[in-house]
């Protein structure tokens, strides 16, 4: 009896961490059931979805995943004529820039702290992995640890517990944050910024880890 206990909370067990790991798709190519705007309201008419991708147009104000995630893997593909960002971990979307981090979205450059796939004001990519038209960008989140890969390239590796100090990077260097990076929110929601620029996302799922 005691064997056949074990063998189903083995079962149990492994099923939930399948369960864990399965994919998700964040948007589905057809609408924007889902997201939200910062003020949880449906997003503005700004966010359309043309051929498959969720574009921005002119202005639509910040979109947000109706869900909160924790630790996680997200995978999407996007194609920008200019500045974006991808949040995450955003404790209130009302303050993205203070309650949340950003994978800086731009057009290929740098790399520096404000290029395309830094983590925004905070670590620069190794390289600049960008390319004109489509990307593929990786982004994990484990506790503290978060690492980047843009289009099959490892470029952000980095260890939140070293930001013990608000307004300063492990460097010396400044950063905008008013408090310390390690003491942010480990679970918010996930959003893609409007900054003016016409920009698409497609192919968005995550992977929840926790």
């Amino acid at each position: 009896m005691k064997g056949r206990r074990a063998a189903m909370a083995l079962a149990v067990g492994v099923a939930a961490a399948s369960s864990a790991a399965e994919w998700r798709t964040l948007f589905n190519g057809r609408d924007l059931d889902g997201w939200m705007a910062s003020d949880k309201r449906p997003p503005s008419s700004g966010w359309t979805v043309a051929d498959g991708a969720l574009k921005l147009s002119g202005r639509g104000g910040y979109i947000w995943t109706r869900d909160t995630f924790g630790d996680f893997e997200l995978e999407l593909e996007y194609s920008t004529e200019g500045n974006s960002g991808v949040f995450f971990r955003t404790e209130n979307p009302r303050d993205p820039v203070q309650t949340g981090i950003e994978v800086q979205i731009h057009t290929p450059g740098g790399p520096n702290r404000h290029s395309v796939g830094a983590l925004y004001d905070l670590v620069a990519p190794s390289t600049n992995a960008a390319r004109a038209g489509w990307n593929r960008l990786v982004l994990s989140a484990r506790g503290l640890k978060i690492a980047v890969e843009l289009n099959g390239v490892k470029i952000i590796e980095a260890d939140l517990d070293r930001w013990t100090e608000a307004g300063c990077n492990p460097d010396g260097s400044r950063n905008k944050f008013k408090r310390p990076l390690k003491d942010f929110a480990r679970r918010g929601h996930i959003g893609f910024q409007d900054h003016g620029a016409t920009v698409r996302y497609r192919n968005v799922r995550i992977r929840p880890l926790d």
